[in-house]
């Protein structure tokens, strides 16, 4: 089966439904259709790491990516999020799709290695960025993603933290290699945000598991 391109990949991830009313303290930002589907795409076509891997989606939110990866034919998709609203708008959109080969976990990060019974050949993620009072999150994602893997972590960090980032990455065994730098169009989700919308430039980063 010939594989799902670029832009009718995006065209579908556009559909899928965002956060009703997203929660600040954890940073509920969604993975804009455009970055997605470059991700999953560049997983896909440049690494083999899609179709027919076993995924997890880690803080998955309402699911762009664990949809996106499906189109692309991964052979199975777990999704963790830790909050149950964002877990059911990931559930609504799964039907919209009619997708049955994702299976949902409401956990923290922190506990998602003793949740699992096995790794998973893939980890994919768009992390919170670790910012105001969630100095380090996004470290303490990647560190579980490289711990749950076999295979590689693909994630999105911010490109003013590459250096500590890739040294970060170096230091827990893993090859990193910045695949992208995105321009993240983030939105005035919150009621602080006084521009209707911001630009972050963000590294697509794969850690290979070696």
């Amino acid at each position: 089966m010939a594989r799902m391109k670029l832009k009718e990949l995006e065209c579908h991830l556009q559909e899928v439904d965002e956060f009703e009313d997203p929660k600040i303290l954890l940073e509920q930002y969604p993975t804009r259709p455009h970055i997605a589907a470059c991700m999953i795409h560049t997983m896909a076509s440049s690494f083999d790491d899609i179709e027919g891997r076993s995924i997890l989606d880690l803080g998955c939110g309402c699911g762009v990516l664990s949809i996106g990866c499906v189109m692309l034919g991964a052979g199975s998709v777990l999704g963790l999020d830790i909050d149950t609203d964002a877990l059911d708008t990931c559930q609504q959109n799964l039907e919209a799709f009619d997708i049955d080969n994702v299976d949902l976990v409401q956990s923290s990060v922190l506990a998602a290695d003793n949740l699992l019974r096995e790794k998973v050949e893939v980890v994919v993620m768009n992390p919170p960025f670790g910012t105001k009072h969630n100095k380090g999150l996004d470290m303490i994602f990647l560190e579980q993603g490289i711990k749950l893997a076999t295979r590689a972590v693909y994630s999105l960090h911010k490109t003013s933290t590459r250096e500590h980032v890739l040294k970060k990455g170096e230091s827990w065994g893993t090859k990193p290699q910045v695949l992208a730098e995105l321009r993240y169009d983030l939105p005035a989700t919150y009621k602080h945000h006084k521009k209707s919308s911001v630009d972050i430039q963000v590294d697509f980063i794969r850690f290979a598991i070696s």
